[in-house]
């Protein structure tokens, strides 16, 4: 199949729609802490606060929404100044003696837990300088550099920070040059950074080359310093999500870079692998983990359907689709985006639910927790709506698509 232009177009509305009338209005104002500043994220399927700790990497995330919105979508005060309240409890309260932030703190900011890893960071990154375009305020933008070179470093010396492993299996995961990719984009296009460029050259490259293994068409989560993979459960196991966020980065790259064509062709290719590997053919959905050689899978959630792989998912077809006009990408973006909002979203109250049953039913009711918030979701709508604006305006002349649209059902 493909999409003809009112297809595209009745995509966009609908993304459009469920940005600013129903995922957003779920969660502000109402998560807006007056008292303590931040947000109250941990909420249940009526919007009912089911615990009032905070994790700091979704303060970072909300924050970078709010701002967002803000710089891309309209202009509205309110969402500048909840954005605000997350940046000032994220100075005042997160950040430890040694310079580096808690993951866990309580209401009032007082800390509870500290993660070996940098990502409470890497979000902070992305919120300070979203807010600072928002706001011109160039304390933020001079903190969200600062902290964009502080996790350059903890990224490359492994001396920094309390190792969680002993040396006797090293490993290496892809996580770390996947984030920092996106942190220094979002970094690039609010304030701008002279290192970003290179940097993401330098991290793209290395998942190119140590984890995507052509041979096996696969993308691996983690692998030996060396790229080989590790032959054990924890070195064998895949997350179909996680690879293809990364994907979709790469062809953000690729689209950045005038529509690099070595970029835009291994983003594919990640999609592609990871497709394959992920998509449950028997019920829908992509799988939360996979064993690279189709061994079991040690954690016990493995096929389970997590909110947002499919956020990535929507994302990298619809991304894809647009770069290469390739049909199967239509195809698919139309397979996962119906699975995704016939699935976890709540008709009834709004945003999504987290975590579904292999089968496609509700696991639990929760839609907020230490790490479910307002970002996956939302991102995709937002990135999706703008990713269309920009589509339909460069290509007023789309042909029309052979699919007959009546037999799209979008607007569920």
């Amino acid at each position: 199949m493909s999409y003809s232009k009112t297809d595209l177009l009745s995509l966009k509305d609908f993304y459009q729609n469920q940005l600013l009338n129903d995922t957003v209005p779920f969660w502000f104002p109402r998560s807006i802490d007056t008292e303590f500043g931040g947000y109250l994220l941990m909420r249940d399927q009526d919007g009912s606060l089911i615990d009032d700790d905070k994790a700091v990497w979704i303060q970072g995330r909300a924050a970078w929404l709010l701002a967002t919105l803000y710089n891309t979508v309209e202009p509205k005060q309110e969402w500048l100044e909840g954005s605000k309240t997350g940046i000032d409890f994220l100075n005042n309260h997160c950040f430890d003696t040694d310079g580096r932030m808690f993951f866990h703190v309580a209401r009032d900011g007082q800390p509870i837990r500290k993660r070996r890893y940098y990502f409470s960071e890497t979000f902070a990154v992305i919120a300070m300088s979203a807010y600072a375009k928002a706001s011109d305020d160039e304390a933020a933008a001079e903190k969200a550099r600062f902290l964009f070179g502080k996790c350059i470093e903890y990224s490359t010396s492994s001396s920094l920070l309390e190792p969680k492993f002993t040396a006797t299996r090293p490993s290496k995961g892809i996580g770390t040059p996947m984030i920092m990719i996106n942190t220094a984009q979002q970094l690039r296009e609010n304030i701008g950074d002279p290192r970003c460029d290179e940097w993401i050259d330098t991290w793209i490259t290395e998942i190119e080359t140590d984890f995507v293994k052509d041979d096996i068409k696969c993308v691996m989560e983690q692998v030996a310093p060396d790229g080989s993979i590790i032959d054990h459960i924890d070195g064998r196991t895949l997350n179909p999500g996680h690879a293809i966020e990364g994907a979709w980065f790469i062809l953000h790259e690729a689209k950045y870079r005038n529509n690099d064509p070595h970029l835009i062709e291994l983003g594919c290719k990640m999609l592609d692998y990871m497709w394959e590997r992920g998509w449950d053919k028997e019920h829908g959905g992509i799988l939360y983990y996979r064993d690279v050689y189709d061994k079991p899978v040690q954690e016990y959630w493995q096929d389970m359907k997590f909110w947002w792989p499919h956020n990535e998912v929507i994302i990298a077809t619809l991304l894809a689709y647009t770069m290469t006009g390739d049909e199967k990408y239509a195809t698919w973006h139309k397979m996962v985006h119906d699975y995704a909002y016939s699935k976890f979203h709540d008709a009834a109250n709004g945003e999504w639910f987290g975590y579904l049953h292999k089968d496609g039913t509700v696991a639990q009711t929760a839609k907020g927790n230490m790490f479910k918030g307002p970002f996956h979701l939302p991102r995709q709508e937002w990135y999706c709506l703008q990713l269309l604006n920009e589509y339909l305006e460069d290509n007023r002349n789309i042909a029309s698509s052979k699919l007959d649209v009546t037999h799209l059902n979008y607007k569920k």
